[in-house]
C-alpha cells in the first residue's frame, strides 16, 4: 500500500472500548476533534493513548475560527500543540470559516468572500503555524448563505491557500452540497481545485431537507453522486488519504467498515489506472 493510499475513521468515545480491543486493518490511521479529547483524563486518556500508539492520527479542529474578527485565542492554539507534541500527531486541519463570538463555538459560520478577508485569514493562518510549529491544513466547508461575497467561493479558497501557502483538506462531500444549494456543477469546482495544494480528503453523508436544500450532517450514508466525485477526485488529483466522517447516527463498525473498504477500492482502482497511463 502506498503512503497515500490510506482510509481512516473519525474516532468517537463509544468506539473507544471496542477498538482498544481490536483495530479493524482496513483502518490506517484516526482523525478526532482535539477539543473533544485534550481535557480527558482517567479512563479515556488511558485509551486514547493506547491507541495513539497503533495507529497515526490527525487532529481536525473545530473552534480555532481562523477568519474570525476575535484575536486568536493563543493559549488555545497552545493547548493544542501540547496535546499533538504528547501523542506525536503531526497533523492538524481546521475548517476555512469561523465560529467565535464571546467564546469557542461548533457552529461554522462562512467567512465573506473578499479580499480584505482573505488577508486577515492568511496572517491569522501564519500566527497558528508559528505556535503550532506544524503546518496549518485547511478545509473547503459547506455553507448557506454568502454574505458580502466580492468573488466566487472557488476564487477565495484559491487566494487563501496561495497567500498563506498551506495545504487543503478537501471535503469531497462539501462539495456536492454546495453544488445543490448553490446551484454549480460539483464536477467543475472539484477538477479546479489545486492538486498541489491537496493534503487528504473527507468524505461523508448528508441530510436532504428539500430537493434544493442538503445539510452537512455527517449522519447518514455517502449517497452514489458524492460515491462517483470521489472517483473522480482521485483519478483528476490522484490518490490520498481519505477520511470517512461519521458523527452521529452511528452504525455498527461492520457497517462502516463497508464503506471504508469501497473506500480502499477506489483507491486501488485509480492507482491501477493512473499508473498504466505514466
Amino acid at each position: 500500500m502506498s503512503e497515500q493510499a490510506r482510509v481512516g475513521l473519525g474516532l468517537r468515545r463509544e468506539m473507544l472500548d471496542e477498538f482498544c480491543d481490536s483495530i479493524p486493518e482496513a483502518i490506517d490511521f484516526f482523525e478526532v476533534a482535539p477539543e473533544n479529547w485534550m481535557t480527558l483524563g482517567g479512563k479515556f486518556e488511558r485509551q486514547f493513548k493506547l491507541l495513539a500508539e497503533r495507529k497515526p492520527f490527525y487532529c481536525h479542529g473545530l473552534s480555532l475560527s481562523i477568519g474570525g474578527p476575535l484575536p486568536i485565542d493563543v493559549q488555545f492554539v497552545r493547548d493544542i500543540k501540547a496535546f499533538m507534541d504528547l501523542h506525536n500527531i503531526t497533523t492538524y486541519s481546521e475548517h476555512l470559516s469561523y465560529c467565535s463570538g464571546s467564546g469557542h463555538m461548533y457552529d461554522l459560520m462562512p467567512i465573506p468572500f473578499t479580499q480584505e478577508a482573505v488577508r486577515h485569514v492568511v496572517n491569522r493562518v501564519k500566527l497558528v503555524e508559528d505556535i503550532l510549529e506544524r503546518p496549518l491544513i485547511l478545509e473547503n466547508v459547506s455553507f448557506y448563505a454568502a454574505p458580502g461575497a466580492e468573488m466566487t467561493e472557488l476564487e477565495f479558497i484559491d487566494a487563501v491557500l496561495s497567500e498563506a501557502d498551506c495545504k487543503l483538506l478537501l471535503d469531497v462531500n462539501n462539495i456536492y452540497v454546495n453544488s445543490i444549494n448553490h446551484n454549480y456543477d460539483a464536477s467543475q469546482f472539484l477538477r479546479a481545485m489545486p492538486t498541489e495544494r491537496i493534503a487528504y480528503l473527507h468524505i461523508a453523508g448528508h441530510f436532504e431537507e428539500a430537493e434544493d436544500l442538503i445539510v452537512d450532517t455527517h449522519g447518514a450514508d455517502i449517497i452514489s453522486p458524492v460515491w462517483q466525485l470521489l472517483r473522480e477526485c482521485y483519478e483528476v488529483h490522484g490518490v490520498y488519504p481519505t477520511l470517512l466522517e461519521r458523527d452521529f447516527n452511528i452504525p455498527p463498525t461492520s457497517l462502516l467498515l463497508n464503506e471504508i473498504a469501497q473506500i480502499h477500492q477506489y483507491q486501488h482502482d485509480a492507482s491501477a489506472l493512473l499508473s498504466r497511463s505514466a
